[in-house]
C-alpha cells in the first residue's frame, strides 16, 4: 500500500483528503506542521507529499527546501496564494507541481494516482542510452558523462518524454499531456520552469544546448540520437 503525507494546519481539509484517497487504497499519514512534515518525509519515506504552502511554523516553501536536501519524493504544493510568482518559485525548489485551494479532492487523488502510475511503468531492461547521456527507466537513474544526475520525478518523467522521441518537437501542451498525465488548466509556463531545471541538472547550456532545444515560439525536443 503505498503512502501519502498530507501535510496542512486545518484539520478539516486533511480530514476530507484522507477520507478521499483512503477510500482509493492509499495509507494517508498527517502533518500539521513544517517540521513534523519533514520529519515523516526522513523517517516514514512516503511515495507523495501534498504540501500546503501556508503552515505555522515553516512555510511550505522552506519545508521543500529542506525535503530536496535528502529526498525526491513526489511534492505537490498545495496553494490559497494565486500569485503565480508563487507558484513558480515553488516548482523552481523541486516542487513537482501545484494544486490552488479550493481544490477538488477528486482532482488531487486523481494526479496522486496519475504520478504513482508512471512510476511503475518501466520494465527491467529498459534503457535509452545516447552519447554521454544514460536515462535507465526500471531504476529511474539518469547519468551524464557517466555521472550519476538526481532529478524529481516530474523532471525524470519530462526527460524520458523528450527522449523516446528524439528530434520531435513538443509544444508545451502536449508534454503537459504527456507527462502531468491529466487535464491541466494552469499555466504552461510550469513546463518552462521544469525544463530550467532539468537543463541545470543535466549540466546542458540553454545558449548551447545538447541534450534539450528549444524550438522558439513552439515548445522543446531533444537533441541526441541514440548510439
Amino acid at each position: 500500500m503505498r503512502e501519502v503525507l498530507v501535510v496542512d494546519d486545518e484539520p478539516e481539509i486533511r480530514r476530507v483528503l484522507r477520507g478521499y484517497l483512503e477510500a482509493e487504497g492509499f495509507r494517508v499519514v498527517e502533518a500539521a506542521t513544517g517540521t513534523d512534515a519533514v520529519h515523516c518525509v526522513r523517517h516514514r519515506e512516503p511515495a507523495v507529499v501534498l504540501l500546503d504552502v501556508m503552515l505555522p511554523d515553516l512555510d511550505g516553501l522552506e519545508v521543500l527546501r529542506r525535503i530536496r536536501t535528502f529526498s525526491q519524493v513526489f511534492v505537490l504544493l498545495v496553494t490559497a496564494r494565486t500569485e503565480e510568482v508563487d507558484k513558480l518559485v515553488g516548482l523552481g525548489l523541486g516542487a513537482d507541481d501545484y494544486i490552488t485551494k479550493p481544490f477538488s479532492p477528486r482532482e488531487v487523488t486523481a494526479r496522486v494516482k496519475t504520478v504513482l502510475r508512471r512510476s511503475r511503468t518501466a520494465a527491467d531492461e529498459d534503457r535509452h542510452v545516447f552519447p554521454g547521456l544514460t536515462v535507465d527507466l526500471a531504476r529511474r537513474e539518469v547519468t551524464v558523462q557517466d555521472q550519476p544526475v538526481q532529478l524529481t520525478t516530474l523532471e525524470f518523467d519530462l526527460l524520458v518524454a523528450l527522449a523516446e522521441s528524439p528530434g520531435r518537437v513538443f509544444s508545451r501542451r502536449q508534454l503537459l499531456e504527456r507527462v502531468w498525465g491529466y487535464d491541466f488548466y494552469g499555466d504552461e509556463r510550469v513546463v518552462d520552469v521544469h525544463i530550467r531545471n532539468l537543463r541545470q541538472q543535466l549540466h546542458d547550456d540553454a545558449a548551447r544546448p545538447g541534450i534539450i532545444g528549444t524550438v522558439r515560439g513552439i515548445g522543446y525536443k531533444f537533441l541526441p540520437g541514440p548510439v
